[in-house]
């Protein structure tokens, strides 16, 4: 008679949950509109980059694979698989647009370094973003325009 004394409350209890997760259930929830899912046109607007025209037809030339691991002139460690470049006078972190005259390809690389120390070349690329705008089959100096990319 002890053990039905504890057991019938549990039972109580038992019995008023189960009546609350069936109505739990039994509520709908509210479906999506086909028109929630699809994205429209104006909704959707692109980032507009504001660009300011650096030096038309520049000469560039890419990173050997000796400096890989070495000190940039900004503190960090060069990697020739990252998108960077080296320039004289623009200041370190300086985000640009380099677009290869010949090929139109596009490619985005941040000023950590200073050079080239060649007298007719404008900008050095790391290897990874020289490959990207170069045409196949092609030297290591190439024509680019370089446009600053403003915040």
């Amino acid at each position: 008679m002890k053990k039905f004394i504890y057991i019938l409350p549990l039972l109580v209890v038992l019995f008023f949950q189960k009546e609350n997760i069936k109505s739990n259930f039994s509520q709908e929830k509210p479906k999506l509109k086909v028109t929630d899912t699809v994205k429209k046109k104006d909704s959707v607007t692109a980032p507009v980059e504001k660009l300011e025209m650096y030096h038309k037809s520049a000469h560039a030339s890419y990173y050997a694979n000796k400096f890989n691991g070495r000190r940039t002139a900004s503190g960090t460690r060069f990697n020739n698989n990252d998108m960077t470049c080296a320039h004289r006078k623009l200041p370190f972190g300086t985000k640009l647009k380099v677009t290869g005259v010949k090929t139109k390809k596009v490619v985005y690389v941040t000023v950590t370094d200073r050079g080239p120390f060649h007298k007719n070349r404008h900008i050095d690329l790391s290897r990874a973003a020289f490959w990207k705008i170069r045409p196949s089959n092609y030297g290591g100096h190439i024509d680019v325009d370089i446009e600053i990319v403003k915040k």
